[in-house]
This record gives structure tokens, sequence and C-alpha cells, in this order.
């Protein structure tokens, strides 16, 4: 199972043109040696982008993504590692998703599919990014 994080999930659909083709080429790559999954948090994520959960379920399946559920004790984890992000100055801005995804990762031995690395780097360093600069 390889989780696949928004970013990269964004590049391909709006077409981005700097990263489509590198995540294009990484989905194409990655699922003939993982299964793609993202969690309900990646699902809300996504969900800005679309007007209709059918057109966003579509698309999931369309890319050949499996939703998988965010275990309690990679809750626990993302609040911790939040908790500490902001000891360390943190900004209270949109990154709380950031710690869900690196703590289910880090909770369930799954890497990530990323393109932004810097916190899952910092707070949930035993976890596998593949990602352009790893």
């Amino acid at each position: 199972m390889l989780l696949v994080d928004t970013n990269v999930l964004v590049d391909v659909l709006e077409d981005d043109p700097e990263w489509a083709e590198w995540s294009i080429g990484q989905l194409r790559a990655q699922s003939k040696i993982h299964r793609l999954a993202i969690n309900p948090i990646i699902y809300a994520e996504l969900s800005t982008a679309f007007s209709t959960v059918e057109a966003l379920d579509r698309t999931v399946g369309d890319l050949g993504l499996t939703m998988i559920e965010v275990p309690r004790p990679a809750l626990f984890l993302a609040g911790k590692a939040f908790v500490r992000y902001r000891k360390q100055g943190g900004a209270r801005s949109n990154v709380l998703g950031d710690f869900f995804i690196g703590a289910h990762a880090a909770v369930s031995g799954y890497p990530i599919l990323t393109r932004d690395t810097h916190r899952y780097r910092a707070y949930f360093s035993g976890v596998t990014l593949i990602a352009p600069d790893a």
C-alpha cells in the first residue's frame, strides 16, 4: 500500500505545467509496485476541486485509488506531532492534514508519494518518501 498525497493528485487533475509529468510518471510506476491509496483526509482535501461527491468518487476510481481508513493510533500520533510542531513555532494555518497523513503512514508502515516532504521528514522521519528530492 502507498499513500498518494493530495499535491500529486492535484498535479494530475489540474495538468500542472511543472509537475504533472513527474506525478503521472510516479503514479504509473508506483502502481506496478504498490496498491495506490488515499485516506479520508486526502479525500477531503481533494473534494475542494469537485462540485459533487459522485464526480470525486468517479475520479478516485478512474485513478485506481483505494480508500483506506486512518487507524486510531495514527490519529493520536498526528495530534502529538502537531502539538510538537506548534511548540516549535509552527503556524496555525491549514497544515493539520499533513500530520494525519504522515501519522497514518508511520503507524501503518506505508510510504508516501508526495512533492511536499518538509513536515513528513521533520515529524515522521521513519516514513519512506517517494519525492522529486528523494
